[in-house]
Formats: structure tokens, C-alpha cells, sequence
């Protein structure tokens, strides 16, 4: 039965811009992208314990960057990923090595995360050759496909995110059975006892930090070209780095499926009650997130997924 709900469940993956309308593909599209970047943040924190509410910084310098380097200077987004990936990796990495080197961690580490993706987002607004707060427009071919430029159709985007989240999904279930995966669920649990045992906490955090960057920029990357708009006040905006969190909450932290199943819970709903609420409620997104948020950590404390496999292990017993 298993074996068969995972065959059905691809089937309907891969044939779902056949099956559905542009718009529930345009909804599609968005919470694959929360779910990928939602396993980048669930490797900082679900894994390493480090809690991080500024990887909008990361997502918006990999859409920036990625986005400037094709309208200025033609480069294909795919050329520029390694540049924009490798760049955010290494800024992560110098973050949290000026957080952890002064022994920031907690809520203090989290204030540091959420004041560099601020900085960037008045940087931004003020940098006119980034188009400031007039935005910046990627030019747009009409009902044409171009790969390479990543200029396409609803449908081509929702296949490049599927093919993230899988890719995201396998590239941490590798890294779990990893020795640093074992170093990063060792400091998350106790940092001293890690220490004691021959661990390099502070290198385990900043590569935890670097890794988590990188794959959040590529992210941005995609999403940049998918919306063809960019604006430094949604683009940084808090509100997107704590969507990305919300999924994973939701589903379950430190989990694999969490991400994932979250956000699968969180943005088809909030789009559902927006669309049918929108002339009535102002809102109605942040105010649904904020009840589900209560709800969970209420009576759910550990998220979606642990809770529907004990229901599993009950059921089979």
C-alpha cells in the first residue's frame, strides 16, 4: 500500500500542469519554493539547532544578483547560480562566524540574522544601479520557452522547483548519515558535551550556516525569474524569512517530510481563504498563519509529521 501511494503520488507530481489550471500550478509553484527553502532553513535549526529569521537576505541577494547579472550583462541565471551560491555561502559562513566567535546563540544569534537581512533590504532601497525602491524588471518573452534564460511558462517553473525539493530532500537525507551530520545533531543537542567529545562546534555551526545560505540563494534564484519583479521591501521583507519558517514549524523540525508537508498545508490554505475571504478580511494570510501557529504549538508541538506517523505506527499495531 505504501509502494502504491508513493507510485500515485509521483504520477500526480509529474502530471499536474496537465491535470490542473495556471493558477493552482502558480499556487503549486509558490509552496514548492517554501518547501525547498524551508529544508534550507530546517538544515540550520532542524539539524544544527541554530535558529535563523533573516534567510530572506539570502533568497534576495541570489534573486538580485542572478537578476542584475542577466538584464546588465546577458549572463544566463544558470552561469550566475555557482557565482550567487557560492557568495551567499561564503557570507552565511562570515555571519555565523561573527555571531558564534563572540558566543552569540538563542534569540541574540536570531537578532543578528534578522538585522543583516534588514541592512540589506535599506541598502537595496537606496541602490539605484539595483533599481532602489522603483524595483527591478526582468524582461519578459511572451508564449515562448527559453531554458537556458529560464524564460518559460508557469509549468516550466513548477518543474524546476519539484525537481529542487526532490533534490533538496535527497541532498539532506545524505547529509544526515554524513559525519557532519552526525557532528551538527551532536551540537545541537549539547554543544558542551559535543565539545568534549573532539567535536569543532564553532566549524560544524559556520559550515551549517555557509550550506544553508547557499541553498536558500539558489532558491531566489528561480523564484526572481519566475516573478520577473523584484522590490527591496518584499524581497527582504521579515515576512518572507518567517513563511519559510512557518512551513517548516508546521510540518515538523528537524524532519525531512516537515518542510515539505508544511508547506503544503500552509500556502494552498492561506491562498484558498484569501481568495475566497479577500473582499471581506484585510489580512486574512498572516491571520490564518498566526492561528495555526497557536494551534501547533498548542497541540502539536512537534509538528504535522511526527504526529501522522505515530498515527501510522498506531494503526499498523
Amino acid at each position: 500500500m505504501k509502494k502504491a501511494f508513493y507510485i500515485l503520488l509521483s504520477v500526480l507530481a509529474l502530471t499536474a500542469p496537465f491535470l490542473f489550471s495556471s493558477y493552482v500550478i502558480s499556487v503549486l509553484v509558490i509552496t514548492l519554493y517554501v518547501a525547498y527553502i524551508g529544508q534550507a532553513w530546517n538544515l540550520l535549526l532542524g539539524f544544527g539547532g541554530q535558529l535563523s529569521l533573516g534567510h530572506a537576505l539570502y533568497t534576495g541577494l541570489g534573486a538580485y544578483i542572478s537578476s542584475i547579472l542577466f538584464i546588465k550583462f546577458g549572463i544566463s541565471p544558470w552561469e550566475s547560480l555557482i557565482f550567487v551560491a557560492l557568495f551567499c555561502a561564503i557570507l552565511g559562513g562570515l555571519i555565523g562566524a561573527l555571531g558564534f566567535r563572540f558566543g552569540l546563540s538563542g534569540v541574540h544569534f536570531t537578532l543578528l540574522t534578522i538585522a543583516f537581512a534588514e541592512c540589506a533590504r535599506l541598502l537595496f532601497e537606496h541602490w539605484s544601479w539595483f533599481g532602489a525602491t522603483a524595483g527591478l524588471f526582468i524582461p519578459v518573452t511572451i508564449d515562448s520557452l527559453d531554458f537556458w534564460n529560464l524564460r518559460g511558462s508557469t509549468s516550466l517553473f513548477y518543474y524546476l522547483f519539484l525537481s529542487l525539493v526532490i533534490g533538496a530532500y535527497f541532498l539532506c537525507r545524505l547529509f544526515l548519515k554524513s559525519k557532519l551530520g552526525y557532528f551538527a545533531r551532536a551540537v545541537r543537542e549539547n554543544e558542551l558535551a559535543a565539545s568534549s567529545l573532539g567535536i569543532n562546534v564553532f566549524q560544524t555551526k559556520v559550515i551549517l550556516m555557509a550550506l544553508s545560505a547557499a541553498m536558500a540563494s539558489i532558491g531566489g534564484v528561480f523564484f526572481a525569474f519566475y516573478q520577473n519583479s523584484l522590490f527591496p521591501d518584499q524581497t527582504f521583507a521579515m515576512t518572507k524569512s518567517i513563511e519559510i519558517a512557518m512551513g517548516t514549524i508546521v510540518g515538523g523540525i528537524g524532519t525531512l517530510i516537515g518542510p515539505m508537508l508544511g508547506a503544503f498545508v500552509l500556502i494552498p490554505l492561506g491562498e484558498l481563504l484569501s481568495y475566497v475571504l479577500s473582499d471581506s478580511i484585510t489580512g486574512i494570510k498572516l491571520f490564518f498563519q498566526g492561528i495555526l501557529l497557536l494551534f501547533m504549538v498548542l497541540f502539536l508541538p512537534k509538528g504535522l509529521w511526527p504526529f501522522l506517523q505515530k498515527l501510522w505506527r498506531e494503526k499498523v499495531k
